[in-house]
């Protein structure tokens, strides 16, 4: 395959094969195995299988433990508030008296409750309402936890308008909140060059330090004091998403940071978790983060449900605005008629997320025992199947607290060679990122595969009734996107 002088040149040569790439794909599957166990697994009607569990469109089939409570309670009548307040009661036994529990519909249900009741200005009072700003890192996922400002500076307005979150816009009001402006934040270490066939800023983090981004922030909330009312970022812990670099007690520094700044200027630090897991994942009490966003069904093996943990002096917004702070007639605890009742989880929601807390609260290492045997697999199966130079420049980083394991190839270019092609997030929304539509061509579910990084979880079909990992569905998956790469690599001409 021929060498490209200019990386623009490599993603056009990549678009223009893309269906001989795919083509490849079904039948590297067919060689593998992956066409003999999909066939198996609909006899069965189990469907499919994949790389992740942790994606909203597909979630991941739920424990038996998860379905017998969530059986059992549906055939019982309560009254849902009592839900609710066994979900915060768990909370305040782990985290302490002092935090407090708000669940929503979803994860981006939370992030709006969040930012409407901390975040954006006051709607009611005479004359015109203020305007206010939020700061937010120009980091991977960047449309949810920064989609609900407009974006400032005005260069970035187009940052997430292809993204299908903008498009409200032209009616009423979208998904960016009035009179809230989102303060786009590069991090000191990234490196922000485009790359994929949509070319675009594609966001790598690897090079991010905690302390030589606190004065980038300092300086931005010092800018913009007199409109401040927030900080966010996303809330995993590894190298790809920029917080590989952790104290001694392994917490991310850079969210301390990012705490310490909002903290400065009496304004709540919110962070979109959506893929981790409370109790395991992001530790609110070492981040003094003020409110954490959970996406359940994700990682946390629940039904569909969202979860806002944090300090109470600040869960008080979220809760009323939930409409769980109490009855207009005097009680103390109620269900639902405020604001945001439309993001109500419903009962099953709040069932499958009472099941699952308790697990994550009494047994984590019912989730945390199958990454361990996901981690072996998936070096093994590289180390058999990658080339060793590309494989100088992938990482591998086990995280408990999203129940994945991140590879990271953003080394595979150091030097001012070109490695291993980076779509970006563009890509995804555009339909031309190879290395998710590709995992499609074979029948199977693709993971979150873009800047770089690519995350793998466990949960569909991968894991058997009681959540213990079937190795044999993990290596095909794992089989299958190595070969998806090696395909790619070869129309890329990046290897002699």
């Amino acid at each position: 395959m021929a060498k490209f002088q200019y990386k623009t040149q490599m993603y056009q040569h990549l678009y223009a094969n893309i269906k001989n790439i795919y083509a490849e794909c079904a039948e590297e599957a067919k060689k593998i195995g992956i066409a003999d166990k999909l066939a198996q697994l609909k006899a069965e009607g189990r469907g499919t299988f994949g790389l992740t569990g942790g994606v909203s469109g597909c979630p991941a089939p739920l424990r038996d433990d998860v379905l017998e409570y969530t059986h059992k309670e549906a055939k019982s009548v309560k009254g849902l508030a009592g839900y609710v307040e066994e979900i915060r009661y768990m909370v305040k036994d782990y985290y302490g008296a002092d935090y407090d529990a708000c669940p929503t519909a979803t994860c981006e249900a939370g992030i709006n409750v969040c930012y409407t009741s901390m975040f954006m200005p006051p709607v009611l009072g005479a004359g015109d309402s203020y305007r206010a700003r939020y700061i937010a890192p120009y980091e991977k996922h960047f449309h949810h936890q920064g989609g609900y400002g407009r974006p400032f500076p005005p260069k970035y307005k187009d940052i997430i308008a292809n993204r299908g979150c903008t498009a409200g816009e032209l009616g009423m009001q979208g998904k960016r909140q009035p009179n809230l402006d989102v303060l786009v934040t590069k991090l000191k270490g990234a490196d922000y060059s485009n790359h994929g066939i949509q070319y675009f800023p594609a966001v790598q983090l690897t090079g991010v330090k905690g302390e030589e981004n606190r004065a980038v922030f300092e300086e931005m909330a010092a800018r913009h004091a007199n409109m401040l009312s927030g900080i966010t970022s996303i809330g995993y812990d590894t190298p790809g998403y920029g917080y590989g670099d952790k104290d001694a007690e392994g917490t991310p520094i850079l969210q301390k940071v990012l705490a310490d700044v909002a903290h400065q200027y009496d304004v709540p630090y919110v962070v979109d978790a959506a893929w981790c897991l409370p109790f395991v994942g992001h530790d609110i009490r070492k981040t003094d983060a003020d409110a954490i966003v959970y996406s359940l069904d994700k990682a946390s093996a629940s039904s569909i449900c969202g979860m806002i943990i944090g300090k109470e002096e600040i869960m008080v917004n979220a809760r009323r605005a939930m409409g769980f702070a109490g009855n207009r007639y005097g009680s103390l605890s109620s269900y639902g008629k405020a604001v945001s009742v439309g993001f109500d989880p419903g009962k099953e929601g709040l069932c499958g997320a009472i099941a699952a807390m308790r697990v994550l609260k009494d047994k984590p290492e019912i989730m945390t025992k199958p990454v361990d045997a996901m981690y072996d697999v998936i070096v093994d199966e590289f180390k058999k199947g990658m080339d060793p130079e590309l494989l100088k420049g992938i990482t591998f980083t086990k995280t408990y607290g999203s129940c994945a394991v991140e590879i990271n190839y953003e080394g595979t270019w150091k030097d001012g060679k070109m490695g291993i092609p980076i779509f970006s997030i563009e890509d995804m929304y555009g339909g031309t990122n190879i290395f998710q539509e590709g995992i499609g061509a074979m029948g199977m579910i693709p993971t979150i595969a873009y800047d770089g990084n690519i995350y793998v979880s466990t949960g569909l079909n991968t894991l058997d009734d009681q959540g213990a990992l079937i190795e044999e569905n993990m290596r095909l998956a794992i089989k299958g996107l190595i070969a998806l790469i090696n395909v790619t690599v070869k129309y890329a001409g990046i290897l002699d």
